[in-house]
């Protein structure tokens, strides 16, 4: 069993998120929790991800609370990946491979290790979005560039946001300028 575990201040979403990532039955295991504050309401979100060990999103799982309103989300795709959120199509996401969660950094990491580049390449995606805080699925373009052996360039949605990640040997963004840093690692 292999884990590895992170803890970020958020500054765009100030609080702190803990994550663990986990190895289990050959099938990768992304759990965490983020306590921040949206718009002067508290907010806490517990989440799990679990990925083939191509590192594909077979399902995902948000609960917690935006200040008065509960959270609770399933979050389902099939083999032909079809995604479901709580039992509802969302084909507007079909044929995407990572669940990307708006509010957290934890899932850059799923296409860091699927996509495995080496320094000098770039791979374009379309990830499944869980946008914050309506909670819609929808796809969302990126692009990662690897710049260096700790670094890559990451742009989303056309260019409209463009940022250079560090990340450690794991493929924990470990600096999110401006959005989120990473406090302790193991």
């Amino acid at each position: 069993m292999t884990t590895h575990s992170i803890l970020w201040r958020g500054f765009y979403l100030p609080g702190h998120e803990a994550c663990q990532l986990l190895q289990l039955d050959s099938h990768w295991h992304l759990t965490g929790s983020a306590v921040f504050s949206y718009q002067q309401q508290p907010c806490r979100l517990d989440y799990r991800i679990v990925c083939n060990p191509g590192w594909h999103t077979l399902s995902g799982k948000v609960v917690g609370w935006l200040g008065q309103s509960k959270v609770d989300i399933e979050i389902t795709v099939d083999h032909d990946r079809n995604w479901q959120i709580n039992g509802a199509a969302r084909p507007e996401a079909s044929g995407c491979i990572d669940l990307d969660l708006n509010f957290s950094p934890s899932t850059n990491l799923l296409p860091i290790r699927r996509l495995d580049l080496a320094i000098g390449q770039a791979a374009e995606i379309r990830a499944a979005w869980l946008r914050f805080p309506t909670f819609e699925l929808e796809p969302l373009p990126q692009i990662y560039r690897r710049l260096d052996e700790a670094g890559y360039h990451y742009e989303s949605g056309g260019g409209q946001f463009v940022a250079d990640l560090q990340v450690n040997a794991v493929g924990f963004v470990i600096s999110y300028p401006g959005i989120w840093q990473a406090e302790a690692t193991t």
